[in-house]
């Protein structure tokens, strides 16, 4: 075999490589971390994430909850799954030390989904060069977090749907009726799920008070005992029972197997985070990414 015929033979056979890693793997089997930062004000915040290595594609947005650490296991798996499907996925930093009214709360949403400013999280996270926020901007978020995701479409019209934890109108002391309604925040109530666990303490504890809570941010009802209310589309909340999770309390942070909330967002229940139920990661970020186009 001369030089000539070996180099068409290796040819060739780098090309049935890449076809046959292409249909095993997806295009999406590559993929780059990244960091950036925007402002707030006077403020430079983070964002880190993960995004395919090659084309255009929808954003995926994350906000943790109050004191928390913006790239922690919760939020960072988050971001893994959502990279996976070919989404620019990102976890974004933002004031978290304290919780607040909902006009405290959306101040901050601003900052992270001004479209009209070039130096918001949105906006420098549309301008990487594998983005196409034209394709879509879906957002997810836990506790405090989720207030801002459920509130992102205020700012930016190019989001899309949103899936919140620990997503209330009570939170002990802050009644937040005024931005965890139906009407209050733009998003359409079809683009939003919601999963709460029926021992969250936020809006009392029980699931009687959890499931209210839950109705009253979703705008569904379906009944005195239910555990699931989702609309034909998906949209609409699930509350997780105590029976469900790895420690047997779904609290406020049912994602996580150390119980309760303080120092535990980096190990996770592995339920939440493998499973296939229907109140777990995955099955709610497949729904969300279902809302942005390819």
């Amino acid at each position: 075999m001369d030089t000539r015929t070996s180099l068409q033979t290796l040819k060739r056979l780098a090309g049935i490589v890449g076809v046959v890693g292409a249909a095993l793997f997806g295009t999406q089997a590559i993929a780059a971390d990244f960091s950036a930062t925007y402002s707030a004000g006077l403020t430079t915040y983070r964002i880190k994430g993960t995004e395919p290595a090659s084309g255009k594609h929808p954003v995926f947005i994350y906000t943790v909850g109050t004191t928390e650490s913006y790239d922690n296991g919760q939020a960072m798996a988050a971001v893994a799954e959502m990279s996976a499907k070919g989404f620019v996925a990102a976890a974004v930093q933002y004031d978290s030390s304290l919780f607040g009214t909902c006009s405290q709360i959306l101040a901050k949403a601003k900052y992270i989904y001004n479209s009209g400013s070039s130096s918001s999280a949105v906006a420098k996270l549309c301008a990487r060069s594998t983005a196409d926020c034209s394709k879509g901007i879906v957002v997810a978020g836990f506790s405090q977090g989720s207030v801002i995701a459920i509130n992102a479409k205020n700012y930016d019209t190019r989001v899309r749907a949103a899936y919140g934890m620990g997503s209330h109108t009570l939170y002990t002391v802050y009644g937040m009726t005024s931005c965890m309604t139906p009407g209050n925040y733009k998003l359409p109530k079809d683009n939003l799920r919601i999963v709460n666990g029926q021992s969250d303490i936020f809006p009392g504890g029980t699931a009687t008070t959890v499931r209210g809570s839950s109705e009253s941010v979703a705008g569904r009802t379906c009944g005195a005992l239910a555990y699931e209310c989702l609309s034909g589309n998906g949209s609409g909340w699930i509350m997780v029972r105590d029976t469900a999770v790895g420690d047997l309390s779904a609290d406020h942070c049912y994602q996580r197997a150390a119980g309760g909330c303080v120092g535990s967002a980096d190990v996770l229940d592995a339920t939440w985070r493998n499973g296939s139920t229907q109140w777990g990661l995955k099955a709610n970020l497949n729904w969300l990414a279902a809302f942005a186009t390819p």
